[in-house]
């Protein structure tokens, strides 16, 4: 059965250019693979965009566990960085311009606090 699409979810030429770069199954490590990892990538696409738990994922998607257990592999090996910096070489090189910027801007905000050094200066002492 093939579930309705959610607009979060990949295109086709989306997924192509992010399936080469996530792991591929390895025969004869473990079982296979029962849910595509393209779900899992439309779980984890739906849940940064919806603001939503882990458990609350829709029940059309892998289950909670599943999506949970692929993000947290892949933030501890470095996937999620290689696909970032992947994607941002990509656009930068269709966009026509150097594929690694040249200038990098930091900004800083300013927060009031109080004059006498944080909270410790402005809470009463205990006796």
């Amino acid at each position: 059965m093939v579930r309705r699409r959610y607009p979060t979810d990949l295109t086709d030429g989306q997924w192509s250019l992010l399936a080469p770069l996530l792991e591929r199954a390895h025969p004869g490590w473990g079982r296979p693979r029962k849910y595509a990892l393209r779900e899992v990538v439309n779980a984890l696409l739906y849940l940064l965009k919806n603001g939503c738990t882990w458990r609350s994922l829709p029940h059309d998607f892998p289950p909670w566990e599943t999506v949970y257990d692929h993000f947290r592999r892949w933030k501890k090996d470095g996937t999620l960085v290689r696909l970032h910096e992947s994607l941002r070489f990509e656009v930068r090189t269709r966009t026509g311009r150097s594929a690694s910027p040249s200038l990098l801007v930091l900004d800083s905000q300013s927060v009031q606090t109080t004059e006498k050094g944080g909270p410790e200066a402005t809470m009463p002492g205990r006796r």
